[in-house]
């Protein structure tokens, strides 16, 4: 028998209430502005939310919207966002970005497929800008979402594209917009990828822990 998925969801909704918030989420929460959404989450990608906050920060000031970014140089981007994880890559893909948004009418495009033919922009960070920026019910696959998926064996995929596709045949809708936060929040705290907190998780009972590797310092009681 298969686990309760909006009963997980809800009670770890609760348990990471008052966690740190990812930055695109706070981000969506501070901003309606898809510009910012996206430059946010492609700045993201593989770096700290405290390093992304402070790039964003720092770039937006200069560049608060896609006409300033075009006046900006690779180089004049590349220093106002270091040291995001692969700046380098990553000031290309903004340098890059008001050209190929001009297909768009310099707008951020609302579909996945128009999404992922802009520079630096994935299936990940599509869903995230679509789901964010939009609203619009989009599955985010990351790392921490497509283990914990597979931990607890709601699916059996081998990699974030396909947990994506089973996701969308099988997850409620109304928990799609849901998922990318709290799993996030809870595979960066309690569900860690190695030393995870098992022994303190609020479903640890339920827990089927496929492929778990719990720490082994267990909390005191």
């Amino acid at each position: 028998m298969g686990i309760d998925i909006e009963k997980f969801i809800d009670i770890l909704a609760k348990e990471v209430a008052d966690y740190k918030v990812p930055i695109i989420d706070l981000m969506g929460a501070q901003t309606e502005e898809p510009f910012r959404i996206l430059v946010a989450t492609i700045l993201s990608a593989r770096t700290k939310d405290e390093t992304t906050a402070a790039a964003c920060k720092r770039l937006f000031k200069k560049a608060p919207d896609v006409n300033a970014l075009a006046g900006l140089s690779r180089q004049e981007i590349s220093d106002l966002i270091y040291p995001v994880g692969f700046y380098t890559s990553k000031s290309g893909y903004l340098e890059r970005l008001p050209k190929a948004m001009e297909a768009f009418d310099g707008k951020v495009p609302q579909n996945i497929d128009d999404l992922v033919t802009l520079p630096g922009v994935g299936r990940k960070t599509a869903n995230l800008v679509m789901s964010v920026a939009f609203k619009k019910d989009a599955i985010c696959v990351d790392t921490h979402v497509h283990r914990i998926m597979n931990l607890w064996e709601y699916v059996d995929t081998r990699n974030p594209l396909e947990t994506e596709m089973a996701l969308r045949k099988k997850l409620p809708p109304k928990l799609w917009q849901r998922v990318n936060a709290i799993l996030v929040a809870f595979g960066q705290g309690t569900c860690r990828p190695v030393g995870s907190h098992c022994d303190v998780c609020v479903l640890e009972s339920m827990c089927p822990k496929k492929g778990a590797k719990p720490r082994k310092n267990m909390a005191k009681a």
